[in-house]
């Protein structure tokens, strides 16, 4: 990607430094028009000789050197710009994709399932952010009781992260009334995540271990991960948490005002 942005950047500058040269592209001609009958202008500009082409190789490179911080400024506008590109397609992708986001059924749900207002978060159990806004989530959900909350399980820390999304999106097929006691639990957990204390977290929460490890073969849960992996990349959510709260993508951790007041903007506030 930066050797990409480079080579346009140094391209860019090569073809700034043509045109200063008059042998790029829309060079400027000689204010004189030629007479109709001037021949040498429907031939057009002569190309340039190999001694011409090394000139400008070595006023290009001369020049880079002089300068080398046309380079960086070029390459950090085009980052800027593709940036900005990416930001635009992914908010057009949240106004298009508000019912596979909000109501895709195989996303567990949290809070009050008829809330005015619903914040998705895509989160791993590994994180350390996820594990420090889960306290304030927790407090919206007790305090509003018009939110509702949509868990989106991506796992991009490693093998215990998924296997912690595919325990507990077994629980959710086994026992939804017991989902999000799962979820907090293994949110506070510290340290490794193997499947033995996943178990411990799970019975300590009520649910059957024994369905629950035969409900993880389903392969249903797979698909539901790969899903939330194709939707966050369609949001340009590349880390943990992120969070959907109106129409507002917020990449990263946020504190409890700043969740109230995103919810007070979705309710049009």
């Amino acid at each position: 990607m930066l050797r990409r942005l480079h080579g346009i950047a140094i391209a860019t500058l090569v073809i700034a430094l043509l045109a200063a040269f008059g042998a790029g592209p829309g060079a400027a001609q000689d204010k004189q028009k030629p007479s109709a009958g001037d021949k040498s202008s429907e031939a057009g500009a002569a190309p340039l000789s190999p001694a011409q082409k090394r000139a400008i190789e070595d006023v290009v490179r001369e020049y880079i050197l002089q300068n080398p911080e046309v380079i960086v400024e070029a390459v950090r506008g085009l980052q800027e710009r593709e940036k900005q590109e990416t930001r635009e397609r992914a908010q057009k992708t949240l106004a298009t994709a508000k019912e596979e986001l909000l109501r895709d059924p195989d996303s567990p749900v949290g809070g009050n399932p008829q809330g005015d207002v619903t914040i998705v978060e895509f989160f791993d159990y590994r994180c350390g952010y996820c594990k420090k806004v889960q306290p304030d989530l927790h407090e919206v959900l007790k305090t509003d009781k018009k939110v509702r909350m949509v868990f989106k399980e991506f796992p991009i820390l490693g093998p215990e992260s998924v296997l912690a999304s595919k325990v507990a999106i077994a629980a959710w097929l086994t026992d939804k009334g017991k989902y999000e006691a799962f979820h907090e639990a293994t949110m506070k957990a510290t340290g490794a995540l193997p499947e033995g204390r996943l178990m411990k977290i799970a019975a300590g929460v009520g649910l059957d271990v024994k369905a629950l490890k035969k409900t993880m073969d389903d392969s249903r849960i797979a698909r539901f991960i790969d899903k939330n992996y194709a939707l966050a990349e369609a949001l340009d959510i590349k880390g943990t948490p992120a969070f959907v709260i109106g129409d507002h993508i917020v990449r990263g951790a946020i504190d409890l005002e700043a969740m109230k007041l995103l919810i007070t903007k979705a309710r049009g506030g």
